[in-house]
């Protein structure tokens, strides 16, 4: 089973020398993927809404970032997790992965969600209310922009009239996977997705959600053997014993990657490098 590595995006700072290193140790230390998260806007709380991450957050630009790393390392490869892409222009996305995994050679992944929180979508002037569906169309519209030659489109939510992407991507298509764990996101991703990635334990009620993916696969004619599943540790406190019990349980349940989130803060840079290894020797013990 392979493990990726969170990049520490709340945590690292703004030097671009730490980046690099951070970036570099995790491929030195023979991780598969860096995964890197996405937020346009931080959100200070108001009435009922309290985000789960707010303003003094500091989230570096995805695209951006993304586009740094393939720079600095060189076999390792690298994942939006997660893009929340109904809030993004679908067409500049595609151009943004496109750029990326030329100038990786072919090591991305674009993980896309749907997002959870609306004051992000209002201030980016895109509708929450119509994000999943969106989220399907964007999808068919970016597969056709990375594989096709010219490209005409008339959807509910895109119209392109002989369009195309230059220069294209290494990839055609570039892979995409699905993070999130509701009815409707499993069953989108079961349809058009080519992995999924959730926020969720190997316990009773994420075996009970994989065996409803599975399940959609089969419906849509697709093979779950040969689809894409990494599990997200989401941790609040270093136990690694804890990190060690849940590597092996998604490991049980299949997959074939795993990821550590921890959301406890990681001051130092030392720190940062330190969760990596140790996250290593547990969940590969």
């Amino acid at each position: 089973m392979l493990l990726n590595a969170q990049f520490p995006t709340r945590d690292i700072g703004s030097d671009p020398a730490k980046i690099k290193d951070w970036a570099q140790a995790a491929e030195d230390l023979g991780f598969s993927h860096i995964e890197v998260a996405d937020h346009v806007f931080g959100a200070a709380a108001r009435g009922d809404f309290k985000p789960l991450y707010n303003e003094t957050d500091p989230f570096h630009e995805t695209f951006t970032l993304l586009a740094f790393l393939a720079a600095v390392t060189k076999t390792i490869k690298l994942t939006s997790g997660v893009l929340i892409l109904p809030q993004r222009q679908t067409g500049l996305v595609a151009k943004q992965a496109a750029e990326v995994d030329l100038l990786s050679g072919g090591r991305l992944r674009l993980g896309v969600g749907v997002g959870w929180n609306p004051i992000e979508y209002d201030a980016l002037d895109t509708q929450w209310n119509t994000r999943g569906a969106r989220q399907a169309e964007q999808i068919d519209v970016m597969r056709r922009l990375w594989t096709g030659d010219l490209v005409t489109f008339h959807g509910k939510y895109h119209k392109l009239e002989a369009v195309n992407i230059v220069p294209p991507p290494v990839q055609r298509p570039i892979p995409v996977w699905f993070g999130g764990a509701s009815d409707a996101v499993i069953k989108r991703c079961a349809r058009i997705g080519d992995g999924w990635m959730p926020i969720m334990a190997p316990d009773e009620a994420g075996e009970a959600k994989l065996a409803q993916l599975h399940s959609h696969l089969r419906d849509f004619g697709r093979d779950p053997a040969t689809f894409g599943l990494e599990g997200w540790l989401r941790v609040n406190e270093p136990d690694e014993d804890a990190w060690g019990r849940a590597a092996a349980g998604w490991k049980r349940l299949g997959a074939q990657m795993v990821m550590l989130y921890p959301m406890y803060r990681l001051a130092t840079f030392d720190q940062q490098i330190d969760v990596l290894r140790r996250f290593k020797a547990v969940a590969q013990g």
